[in-house]
């Protein structure tokens, strides 16, 4: 069955919606004759790729930053992800998940990927929570899961202008987090192998992490493995916001592991909640670099739920 490809037209600040024409010619040169459908909102792609893994397409590629190919994601997990693989020419602001793969940013690179047809099973992160309803939901990531400023980070850089680089964008929307953020107590009920035991964190930010960057560039876990069945939680905690922000700067290079209020381990689930009730407006969800709400949220590992194809 003929490729399907998803494109967010307004990923990389609109730069996909107008480059894309000439792109067009060598993804067919590449892939043959596909399927090309355009996003018209927010929470689209779910739709289309729900409807082509019910289908059984042989492979569904997400063009766009790491939204849409979250949104991609979702939508074949919940279609049922058994027939379909999936790929990635990234075009977003971040570009985060193609750091863990390992592709270079260039078209060329995506296509010799694509075309290759090499597969990899790797792990689905599932997290439940309540929507703004009140009702129970769910939503699927391979990437990173974060809480505290990462949430508030990304509602910040929703609002640059769409002429700022990814890097600046993350940099002056953390400025603007870190003015209202607050410390969170979070209570982590933390499985592994089988055994649960509750762990308490002071933390400005806590990662749930599958993949390795997130925030443009910031290398939050350097272990994180995306096909190794378990989850690398880091928390961001430090004595005060001047201290956050200085160990933030580290997160770029992997330092920010050895510095003061870092704490690691690993798991294959956990539930998050907050003990302090005045942070909760403000410790908010961030989902792939999708803003998701708030705790409590439980998250879980789906041990090689996805096929890439990358």
């Amino acid at each position: 069955m003929t490729a399907l490809v998803i494109v967010n037209p307004q990923s990389g600040g609109g730069k996909t919606g107008r480059t894309w024409p000439s792109m067009l010619t060598a993804v067919e040169h590449a892939l043959g004759s596909v399927d090309v459908v355009p996003t018209e909102r927010r929470g689209h792609a779910i739709e289309i790729a729900e409807k082509a893994a019910k289908q059984k397409r042989e492979l569904v590629v997400a063009v766009g930053g790491d939204g849409t190919f979250n949104e991609v994601v979702n939508g074949v997990m919940r279609g049922g992800a058994g027939a379909t693989q999936v790929g990635f020419i990234a075009q977003g602001t971040g570009g985060d998940f193609r750091r863990t793969v390992g592709i270079e940013h260039r078209l060329d690179r995506y296509l010799a990927a694509l075309s290759a047809g090499r597969e990899r099973k790797i792990d689905v992160g599932r997290m439940t929570y309540k929507d703004e309803a009140g009702r129970d939901a769910e939503r699927y990531f391979v990437n990173i899961l974060s809480a505290g400023m990462g949430g508030l980070v990304d509602r910040y850089v929703a609002d640059a202008p769409p002429q700022m680089g990814g890097r600046a964008a993350y940099f002056t929307a953390s400025l603007r987090a870190l003015a209202v953020c607050q410390k969170g107590r979070v209570r982590c009920e933390v499985t592994s192998g089988g055994a649960t035991e509750t762990k308490r964190v002071a933390s400005y930010m806590i990662a749930v992490c599958n993949g390795q960057y997130f925030g443009s560039g910031m290398h939050v876990a350097p272990m994180a493995k995306i096909d190794d069945g378990v989850f690398e939680v880091v928390s961001i905690g430090a004595p005060s916001k001047i201290a956050f922000a200085m160990s933030s700067r580290k997160i770029y290079s992997g330092e920010h592991l050895r510095a003061r209020g870092t704490e690691h381990f690993a798991c294959e689930k956990v539930t998050l909640d907050l003990e302090n009730e005045s942070a909760r407006g403000v410790f908010l969800i961030d989902c792939d670099g999708e803003p998701m709400g708030g705790l409590p949220i439980t998250i879980e590992v789906l041990k090689g739920a996805l096929r890439l194809r990358a």
